[in-house]
């Protein structure tokens, strides 16, 4: 007969094994759990010894939350990247929510940022002065347990609206919207959450809000999209303050506005023609450094002398504008500034100075913006000039010109005046390296020599060389001798040709 013994046990959970699995499989988590007697069974003849017990290693494991990255969200402005400057928090690091985690800098700013989450610090993914992209993550963030959180965008301090400027206004009949810690701080400090503005998304109320409304004690004021003033009241119309409706009678049924129906569709086409050109010509624009220069010119004297020429020109079948006037005054001044009727080739290591003086007109036609020049102006008279611009315009007018008037061009002006506006940022056509914008003729108060008020005709015109090869001050001079030009038009009689 075998004797039996029952051996009870205290039997702690573990939540792993550290030796061989035979050992240590009585200690299963599961059989402990169950807490079962074991019974041993000793044959007979055999000393009934006790077995010695086995003691097992008691771990204690405390569950983490979830691990959330925390990403660079869009700063505004366009910026797509920063510069991490400082960062304010290391790995194993406890944050609180609002706390603030690094210093990031753009071409524009420095901003910092602060935490959405409570919990601890686990990874930075970037080290001090590296670059950081809008979208990728900051740092890994275990959050505490137990407290289900979303991943949002991270919180953005910016600068606070002065509250010296307003007064304070209290929001009712609104749900206060903050998180359990922020409520905390405002018990704490006995505020109410209703008298704090909240500057987060939605309205949420956030920490800098409760210790902005400490520090300052003038009250929260309403963003300006909130402030609503209060609805006009009602005035009842004459006829009804005149004879009060009698009673038991229904109100007149308000009219009530169709809404309308929008059943248009976009549609996309590609470039072709003249608006193929123009994106390869202005991409190639872009690559030159535009110096811009804008002054103004009085075109008093000019117009007497246009309307005097007017009936002549007209008489000869040819419309006489002021802009026969103006090519020629510019055709004059690159005789004493040839630089600005020159091109550049592509590596901008070659200036070729053209002889003939080719300036274009550009022009607004139903094909785009085109840009005819006329041809030798530097031999034609101004009369000459009238006549190709009638011819140019009416070609343009019927989509009829050719490649032999759209091109060769070695200086430009633009008469956006005739559309309207007074100045302009003209583009250069390369491969030329100058081009002007002419602004709108205005009627304007002016002082004449004698300190009297006058009536002038003024017109602005803005200017852009190409950096590279043309200087401020030849621009500059040049835009006098122009100017001088028009403003005393007699005096174009004796450099004329």
């Amino acid at each position: 007969m075998a004797a039996a013994f029952t051996v009870r046990g205290p039997f702690t959970s573990m939540r792993r094994l550290v030796s061989s699995r035979h050992r240590y499989r009585p200690c299963c988590p599961r059989v402990q759990a169950a807490a079962r007697p074991v019974v041993v069974v000793v044959p007979r003849g055999l000393p009934a010894a006790l077995p010695q017990p086995r003691r097992c290693f008691r771990t204690s494991y405390a569950a983490g939350g979830p691990v959330l990255q925390f990403k660079l969200s869009d700063i505004g402005e366009g910026i797509m990247e920063v510069t991490v400057k400082e960062w304010y928090v290391k790995e194993g690091d406890k944050v609180s929510q609002f706390d603030s985690i690094c210093e990031v800098q753009s071409d524009k700013a420095s901003v910092t940022i602060t935490s959405r989450y409570d919990g601890v610090i686990r990874k930075l993914y970037y080290d001090v002065d590296t670059i950081a992209l809008v979208g990728s993550p900051l740092v890994d963030i275990e959050t505490d347990p137990g407290h289900e959180v979303a991943p949002e965008k991270d919180v953005v301090e910016t600068p606070a609206v002065s509250l010296d400027e307003h007064t304070h206004q209290e929001i009712k009949g609104l749900k206060t919207q903050a998180t359990p810690a922020v409520r905390r701080l405002a018990m704490e400090n006995n505020i109410k959450l209703s008298e704090v503005l909240g500057t987060g998304r939605d309205g949420r109320i956030l920490k800098e809000d409760i210790l902005n409304f400490l520090s300052k004690q003038t009250g929260a004021i309403l963003p300006h999209q909130e402030i609503r003033p209060p609805p006009p009241p009602l005035t009842p119309a004459p006829a009804a303050l005149s004879k009060p409706r009698e009673k038991g009678l229904p109100s007149a049924p308000q009219p009530v506005a169709p809404k309308p129906v929008f059943t248009g569709k976009d549609h996309t086409e590609p470039l072709k023609g003249f608006h193929k050109a123009m994106v390869r010509t202005m991409t190639a624009a872009l690559k030159i450094p535009h110096f811009g220069y804008c002054d103004e010119v009085d075109v008093t004297q000019l117009a007497r002398l246009r309307a005097d020429l007017k009936d002549v020109a007209k008489a000869r079948g040819v419309k006489l504008s002021f802009m026969p006037f103006f090519i020629k005054a510019a055709s004059l001044g690159l005789l004493h500034f040839p630089i600005l009727n020159a091109s550049v080739d592509e590596g901008c290591q070659n200036i070729t100075y053209k002889a003939a003086h080719n300036i274009g007109l550009a022009m607004d036609t139903s094909q785009g913006l085109l840009v005819p020049n006329v041809k030798n102006v530097q031999v034609l008279s101004v009369f000459d000039i009238a006549v190709e611009l009638n011819r140019l315009q009416a070609l343009g007018a019927s989509g009829q010109l050719g490649t032999a008037d759209l091109t060769g061009g070695t200086f430009t002006l633009s008469n956006i005046g005739s559309i309207g506006g007074t100045y302009a940022k003209p583009v250069i056509l390369p491969p030329e390296v100058a081009i002007g914008a002419l602004g709108k003729v205005q009627i304007l108060p002016r002082f004449n020599s004698k300190d009297e008020v006058v009536k002038a005709h003024i017109m602005n015109v803005s200017w852009s060389a190409d950096h590279r090869i043309v200087d401020g001050a030849t621009m500059s001079r040049f835009s006098n001798l122009w100017r001088s030009y028009l403003e005393n038009p007699a005096a174009m009689v004796l450099d004329l040709k």
